[in-house]
């Protein structure tokens, strides 16, 4: 199992390696180069079925900024690199879903070093093919004091297992 594993990681990395082609001009970044190797795999046909990828740096408890801050710039980064991983896999995006999701939410009120701290409701993004998109999924409670959890944050409202076992199916 061992020796099979060793000789799997060797040909991925021989694909991510040596294949340049791609069919849409991603952003310099490391997120947008991880999207870049995933693309080039699932382009390979090689049976991959399921992939992570982290995209660190969000904790924006300082200087998070507004429409040109941090936040705002990893979000552009997001967004350029998700439309450029979709336009390289064209029609094959029909057989793929990306589930994007921060693992904690964010206060809804600026602290006093410019940024926000930890909170409890995150975020969802899926992407794909069959995804039923243009639309927000999920509860709103606003963001009066009385609606926040603790008076501070959004509250959870959706188990993002329960979202992770749904696509699964």
């Amino acid at each position: 199992a061992g020796a099979s594993t060793i000789r799997l990681i060797r040909e991925l990395r021989r694909i991510v390696t040596t294949t340049n082609a791609h069919d849409a001009a991603y952003p310099r970044s490391g997120f947008a180069n991880q999207l870049s190797d995933l693309a080039k795999l699932i382009k390979a046909d090689r049976g991959l079925e399921i992939a992570a990828l982290d995209y660190g740096g969000w904790d924006h408890h300082a200087f998070q900024g507004g429409t040109r801050g941090a936040m705002s710039n990893m979000l552009g980064d997001v967004s350029a690199a998700l439309a450029a991983f979709v336009e390289d896999l064209g029609p094959r995006m029909n057989r793929v879903l990306v589930l994007f999701m921060s693992e904690f939410g964010r206060t809804a009120n600026e602290n006093g070093t410019n940024g926000t701290d930890h909170g409890h409701g995150g975020h969802m993004l899926a992407v794909g093919g069959r995804v039923k998109g243009r639309k927000v999924y999920g509860k709103w409670t606003g963001l009066d004091k009385r609606s926040l959890n603790q008076g501070r944050d959004m509250p959870v409202h959706t188990d993002f297992r329960q979202v992770f076992a749904e696509s699964l199916r």
